[in-house]
């Protein structure tokens, strides 16, 4: 497989990535009771929740922009459809067609966030589903520079409710194995940004602070599990709980009907 792995499309296969997969993979984890019927994927990625979302589904379509991962996943899936495009808008995809939509740690990359939750209700049937995963912006530790922006709990509840007639928010947290490992790198990621006292990393445009982020976020976490590769590479799914209250959540965890 191409591999087109950043610290923001991580990797099950890298351990200094393993706390994060494991974050990732507790969305699909957490979505299965209302995965059935016909699926959309907004954002499938090189398809790590694929698995766990095919034996519920009686068809399973994902879209996603990166071609390279796509045509892996067609040769792997063959009764699935994969479709290349940029969002929104939802290109080609009818009304009313959809029972489940996922679409996890997307909405943070798209300029027309409203947009992009109208064509999600647009291609959902009456009465779907559709869940989506953000970061916490309450609980990130510096500004990404691959986000458009990022929301707290009541913001992207606000926002889904101009859309959806109903919405629920809840949260992706940590157990304490997971919390250690989040305040680990909340101190290294600390040592960096106490320098940065004009505040750079929030004025300067994003396209400028992207290679030395990566550079940096790649360092940090195989610095992580050099020091404590037990803990890195001991974190499990199961370690990731989802709570009602999502003020202190590490992730958002949206559900909306239509």
């Amino acid at each position: 497989m191409s591999k087109v792995y950043t610290t923001e499309i991580t990797s099950e296969e890298l351990v200094s990535d393993n706390p994060i997969h494991q974050r990732l993979f507790k969305a699909y984890v957490a979505s299965e009771p209302h995965i059935h019927g016909n699926v959309l994927e907004v954002g499938c990625g090189e398809g790590r929740g694929i698995p766990v979302i095919l034996p519920r589904a009686t068809q399973y379509t994902a879209v996603d922009k990166i071609e390279s991962a796509l045509a892996v996943l067609r040769k792997k899936y063959g009764n699935s459809t994969f479709i290349s495009m940029n969002i929104p808008p939802f290109g080609g995809l009818m009304d009313n067609v959809y029972d489940v939509v996922l679409s996890f740690q997307v909405i943070e990359h798209i300029d027309d966030d409203l947009g992009y939750l109208k064509e999600i209700h647009r291609v959902l049937k009456p009465g779907g589903t559709a869940l989506i995963t953000t970061p916490n912006r309450k609980m990130s530790l510096t500004r990404n520079p691959w986000h458009v922006r990022e929301y707290l709990a009541e913001e992207l509840t606000a926002l889904a409710a101009r859309v959806f007639p109903k919405v629920t928010m809840k949260g992706i947290t940590g157990n304490n194995k997971v919390m250690a490992y989040y305040e680990e790198n909340r101190r290294s990621v600390r040592r960096f940004t106490r320098f940065d006292i004009l505040d750079l990393q929030h004025r300067l445009p994003a396209s400028v602070l992207r290679i030395p982020y990566e550079l940096l976020n790649r360092w940090n976490r195989n610095k992580l599990q050099s020091t404590d590769n037990k803990l890195v590479s001991g974190i499990h799914h199961s370690d990731y709980i989802v709570v009602d209250d999502a003020t202190d959540a590490l992730d958002l965890f949206l559900i909306v009907s239509k």
